[in-house]
């Protein structure tokens, strides 16, 4: 039996308006295991990205309980969920968010160089991560002269060098080119299967459908399972 990774517990959210309370997560129960490849999907202001933001630590639940490796993340400090993000897991958005100021290789490095490690590894590890994205020519330019789907990849790069123990992916391809999609979404599944990366997917692209092995949708603020 595969081990659980993260396991959300009757999850809720909701935010005060003038008007009253808007409750967008109405007690989402959530595991994934270690290694499995889960896509989210629903229409747009259903709150996925807000569960994703919760399940990863980067947001909390007005109610509820997330619990990653069995750790609650709830009892965590600001400082302990910095430290909690920058070494479990990885991120990657629907823009890359990349420094404009520095090359590829230096903001795939930057994760680790907050660790204050030795920098001769850290480039090494960059080095192979870009070239196993394959944008190995591409390394020591800045954003500004790479294509979308070329930022993209160094952003997932960027992502993987922490070895995160799980990948959170809100609408990855929702900026990209069909051509670029595709590569990414190809990317991601070897990735899974060659490397065991455990993975969580928010996306309206039908095709992350065809790549991942658990489907959900959240719809009215309830998740619903669909087998694959």
């Amino acid at each position: 039996m595969s081990e659980v990774l993260i396991q959300g517990i009757n999850i809720k959210k909701s935010f005060p308006l003038k008007s009253g309370t808007l409750e967008v997560l109405k007690g989402i129960t959530i595991t994934i295991k270690k290694g499995e490849m889960v896509g989210i999907f629903g229409p747009s202001g259903s709150g996925k990205s807000t569960l994703l933001y919760i399940l990863s630590g980067l947001d909390r639940p007005t109610e509820g309980e997330v619990f990653f490796a069995g750790q609650s993340l709830s009892l965590l400090t600001e400082e302990e969920l910095f430290l909690f993000r920058n070494q479990k897991i990885g991120f990657l958005f629907q823009f890359h968010y990349l420094l404009p100021e520095f090359t590829a290789l230096e903001n795939v490095m930057l994760p680790l160089l907050i660790r204050d490690g030795k920098i001769p590894e850290i480039r090494r590890k960059a080095e192979a991560i870009l070239v196993e994205v394959g944008v190995k020519e591409r390394m020591e330019h800045k954003p500004e002269k790479l294509s979308g789907g070329e930022k993209q990849r160094v952003s997932l790069a960027r992502a993987l060098i922490t070895d995160p123990l799980c990948l959170f992916l809100d609408e990855p391809t929702g900026n990209l080119d069909r051509e670029s999609s595709e590569n990414l979404l190809s990317l991601l599944s070897q990735l899974n299967q060659k490397k065991g990366t455990t993975m969580l997917l928010v996306s309206h692209n039908e095709r992350v459908k065809e790549i991942v092995n658990k489907i959900y949708y959240l719809s009215d603020g309830k998740l619903y399972h669909e087998k694959v």
